[in-house]
């Protein structure tokens, strides 16, 4: 099994933040194509090659711009959400270290797409050393006059600021994001409207994460049909995947879409480490699924899903092995979802905490077979009737764990523990 690597083609280069760099490399050919194309026509070509979102939900990215695109206003946004607060995600992180400028092109091409004269990068606050690398791409792109006035000669401007997060998860959410960058908290809106047609400083906006307009660049300078020999049917390109955990070689790296999720992690990734046994696997991140190890043998594309609910979602793969407790798992997941919620709404500021604080009483011990169906009644309302994503995708980990190891929670009630918690309490009594 081996890496195809498209969008990380130039991580073991140096000094890529340098535009002249970039260009040797063919960089800035797919702008260079669309300088001489219409909006129209990129979107068409974009459509063609099938590229989805990378963010986890896989929307088509040509979709999206043609909303922007058919919108009325004289001024349109680019925004690029580099945010990435999923927990043991770093994809994004490394495109924008290892080949800043493939971003940039890629923001250029999409602004040329829908008419759009500004972009905006939204960098998460934990990446202050991402933030130089992004501010050296842009001043080289401009003197090469890849961004800027009259790019090119070809009488199209495009100009990229940068607005530092600060910390919250919510801001994943397009709208939460939109209102940190016009300086308020950040607090999902109410849609409609929709940012296609009253986003960013109520003007139409596209916003796309990073790895997705990253895409956008590779397309235009080779095109879709070669876009199309990558990945399955519907799910075109290649994937970044952020494997992390107890596996033997843990890191950021790309492969086709489609490729089977336990050959990533026993041929690629070396199995599990320390020669212990697989408990458990969640992908997607915090607010990804929780699925056993009879349930991995599925292929990683946008459409198709385990048995157990895993899905490819935003790319990361989090292996657990059998020291470790599944009850800890969602725990930790919710205490993260509870500090998160910007407490817009009720049932994710109230139901989030409530959920944590019963499967902590579950987890001490303490809990009962009631406590285990009010966790399912609470987590299934905040699905359907929470404000925003977070509330929604809280859920996902909570649900999947109880379908998928039944027998690991109804071990905890009634003053039981798990095998795994009745190893650690033994091993506590000794010690003391």
């Amino acid at each position: 099994m081996k890496e195809n690597l498209v969008l990380l083609r130039n991580r073991d280069k140096q000094n890529m933040s340098d535009a002249a760099e970039y260009i040797a490399t063919g960089g800035y050919k797919g702008l260079a194509r669309a300088l001489e194309m219409s909006g129209w026509d990129i979107i068409q070509e974009l459509k063609a090659a099938g590229l989805r979102g990378r963010g986890g939900a896989g929307f088509p990215s040509w979709l999206k711009l043609k909303f922007a695109y058919d919108a009325v206003g004289d001024t349109k946004y680019i925004v690029c959400n580099a945010d990435e607060g999923e927990p043991g995600t770093n994809k994004d992180r490394v495109l924008m270290l290892s080949d800043p400028h493939s971003l940039l092109e890629g923001m250029a091409i999409a602004g040329r797409a829908i008419g759009a004269n500004r972009g905006y990068i939204y960098l998460r606050a934990e990446y202050p050393y991402v933030l130089p690398v992004l501010k050296q791409a842009i001043d080289s792109a401009k003197k090469h006059n890849w961004l800027g006035d009259d790019i090119q000669g070809s009488g199209f401007s495009f100009d990229i600021s940068i607005r530092l997060g600060a910390g919250a998860y919510v801001c994943g959410e397009e709208t939460a994001l939109f209102e940190s960058i016009e300086g308020r908290r950040g607090e999902p809106r109410l849609r409609p409207p929709y940012p296609a047609n009253q986003g960013l400083f109520g003007k139409p906006t596209c916003l796309n994460n990073v790895e997705t307009l990253a895409n956008m660049s590779h397309i235009l300078r080779e095109g879709a049909e070669w876009y199309n020999t990558l990945g399955v049917e519907g799910s075109r390109g290649t994937k970044l995947f952020t494997v992390s955990g107890n596996v033997n070689n843990r890191g950021v790296y790309e492969f086709d879409m489609g490729i089977n999720l336990k050959e990533l992690i026993y041929d690629f990734c070396g199995g599990i480490s320390d020669g212990h046994k697989l408990l458990a696997v969640q992908t997607g991140g915090a607010s990804g699924a929780i699925i056993n190890p009879d349930q991995i043998d599925f292929n990683l594309d946008i459409d198709h899903a385990a048995p157990g609910g895993g899905r490819l979602g935003c790319g990361t793969i989090f292996v657990v092995d059998d020291t470790n407790c599944v009850l800890d798992i969602v725990r930790n997941n919710m205490a993260f979802f509870c500090s998160e919620s910007c407490g817009k709404c009720v049932p994710c500021r109230e139901g989030t905490r409530r959920i944590f604080l019963l499967i902590d009483k579950i987890c001490s011990g303490k809990g009962t077979v009631r406590d285990l169906k009010n966790i399912v009644d609470l987590a299934n309302t905040i699905k359907i009737a929470a404000f925003c994503g977070l509330g929604h995708s809280s859920a996902v980990p909570v649900l999947s764990a109880i379908e998928n190891f039944p027998d690991e929670f109804n071990s905890h009630l009634d003053g039981d523990y798990c095998a795994c918690c009745a190893r650690l309490e033994r091993s506590v009594i000794l010690d003391a």
